[in-house]
C-alpha cells in the first residue's frame, strides 16, 4: 500500500485546510480525520468534496456515519435531505447530527456522486467483540497502540477487560470501511473518507486494511478547543449506565 506518512498527513492537512485543496490527480482514496464536534471541520470537509466534484475528480464520499450497504447511488441529483437520509438510513439507533454532515453529503448528491456508508451496524459491532481472527489483523506493535489508542480514548477508565473487544470494534470499523473504499474506485477518480482522525491513522486504521495497489492519503484536521471535558462527560456516563440497574430494580 503507497500511503504518505503520517508526519506528512499533518503536513498536508495543514495545506488543506488553510489553503486550496490541493491536487488528487492518481490518488484513488483521500481520507479525512475529523474531530465530531469541531464545527470549522464540517466546512472543510464540504470544501473537499465541492472542490473535487466540480474539477470531475470525485468518485464517490465514503461515510463512517453511515452503515455499510446503503447509498445514494439510486438517488437524482434533485434528492430531496429526506430521500438522502432515508436511503442512507441515518441516524437508525444512532446519534450523528444531519445538520453537521448534511452539507458535505448533500453537495456530493447535487454533483451526482454517490455517498455510501462504510460502518458497521450494532449487531455487526457486537460480533466482532468476539471474533478473535480480527487479534491479527495488525502487526503486533501496532495492535498494542491501537489497544493503547482505545485506553486513552475512554480517558483510562475502560475496564481491562473491555480493551480487547473494543480495540476488535475499532478494527473491525477500520476494515469495513477500507472495503468500501476499495469497492468505490475508479480510474482517475478519488474517493474521499469522512472518519474521525483515529480511523485515517496510516499506521493502525482504515489504511493498513487497504489493497497495497491502491494510492491513499491520509489527512488528519487539527484539532479545535471545544471548552467541553471529554472524560469528566465520559465519567457521568459511566457513573449513569452503573446506576440504572439499581434504579430498574
Amino acid at each position: 500500500m503507497r500511503l504518505i506518512s503520517l508526519a506528512a498527513a499533518l503536513l498536508l492537512a495543514g495545506c488543506a485546510t488553510l489553503g486550496p485543496v490541493p491536487e488528487t490527480q492518481g490518488i484513488d482514496a483521500v481520507l479525512i480525520g475529523e474531530q465530531h464536534d469541531a464545527e470549522a471541520h464540517a466546512r472543510i470537509q464540504e470544501r473537499w468534496v465541492s472542490t473535487l466534484a466540480q474539477r470531475g475528480q470525485l468518485g464517490a464520499v465514503a461515510l463512517e456515519m453511515a452503515e455499510r450497504g446503503t447509498s445514494t447511488a439510486g438517488l437524482p441529483r434533485s434528492a430531496s435531505e429526506e430521500q438522502v437520509r432515508e436511503a442512507l438510513k441515518w441516524n437508525k439507533g444512532t446519534g450523528w447530527p444531519w445538520a453537521r454532515y448534511g452539507p458535505a453529503i448533500m453537495a456530493a448528491v447535487r454533483a451526482g456522486v454517490p455517498v455510501v456508508g462504510g460502518n458497521l451496524s450494532r449487531e455487526q459491532m457486537r460480533d466482532a467483540m468476539k471474533d478473535d481472527t480480527l487479534d491479527v489483523l495488525l502487526p503486533g506493535p501496532a495492535l498494542k497502540a491501537q489497544q493503547q489508542a482505545i485506553r486513552r480514548g475512554h480517558c483510562d477508565m475502560l475496564p481491562e477487560t473491555q480493551v480487547q473487544p473494543m480495540t476488535r470494534v475499532q478494527i473491525a470499523r477500520d476494515l469495513s470501511m477500507a472495503r468500501t473504499i476499495s469497492s468505490s474506485t475508479a480510474p482517475g477518480k478519488t474517493v474521499l473518507l469522512l472518519a474521525g482522525s483515529g480511523h485515517v491513522l496510516p499506521d493502525l486504521g482504515v489504511p493498513q486494511h487497504l489493497p497495497a495497489k491502491l494510492v491513499a492519503r491520509s489527512v488528519l484536521l487539527p484539532s479545535q478547543d471545544t471548552g467541553r471535558d471529554y472524560c469528566q462527560e465520559f465519567k457521568q456516563q459511566q457513573e449513569q449506565h452503573r446506576a440504572r440497574p439499581q434504579a430498574a430494580g
